[in-house]
């Protein structure tokens, strides 16, 4: 029988350069046919963070774990889905990763509502993402959070023999966002 150490409530801080390792660890341990259309990371691994993917763009959840360090649980990266000046009111979450261990105790959920705030104080006025069709748990929870669905490319990737719906979903910014 696996007894569950108290976990603290997430706290959220943007990353740092010192994250790569760590971060670069967490998703590739929570890759998943179930959220990703990019190849299952193998070795050798490059960095996590590249000219296209730097440190401000990511906010890390850590959590407490009794009788341990705080440890990282989850990050979510939040970035400008173009560089075109008619975009810059428009945020996009590109990535969302939380370690099996840390789900079910609010870390995405933390993460979401950290990305809307980290947004706005940016000046956005939307915040979007994409997510699988076939991704129900993740779709529910970003309903949850007031995200709408905007638009369905059906069949958009293709992968061990299906078609997957890509879901574009946003979050208005101007109303009030916890």
């Amino acid at each position: 029988m696996s007894v569950r150490r108290a976990v603290s409530a997430p706290q959220i801080r943007p990353a740092a350069l010192q994250d790569d390792e760590a971060l670069a660890e967490l998703s590739r341990v929570t890759w998943s046919p179930m959220h990703a259309v990019t190849p299952e990371p193998r070795p050798p691994f490059t960095p996590f963070f590249d000219s296209g993917h730097l440190p401000e763009d990511y906010l890390v959840a850590e959590v407490g774990i009794e009788g341990a360090e705080d440890r990282i649980a989850g990050y979510i990266r939040v970035a400008r889905p173009t560089q075109l000046a008619t975009h810059v009111h428009v945020r996009q979450i590109q990535g969302l990763a939380v370690y099996e261990w840390a789900r079910g105790r609010g870390v995405a959920r933390a993460l979401l509502r950290a990305a809307a705030l980290h947004a706005r104080n940016q000046g956005a006025r939307r915040l979007t993402l994409r997510v699988l069709g076939h991704n129900t748990a993740a779709r529910s929870l970003y309903e949850s959070e007031g995200y709408a669905v905007e638009g369905i490319l059906p069949g958009e990737f293709y992968r061990d023999g299906q078609y997957i719906d890509d879901v574009f979903m946003a979050l208005l910014l101007t109303e009030q966002t916890e």
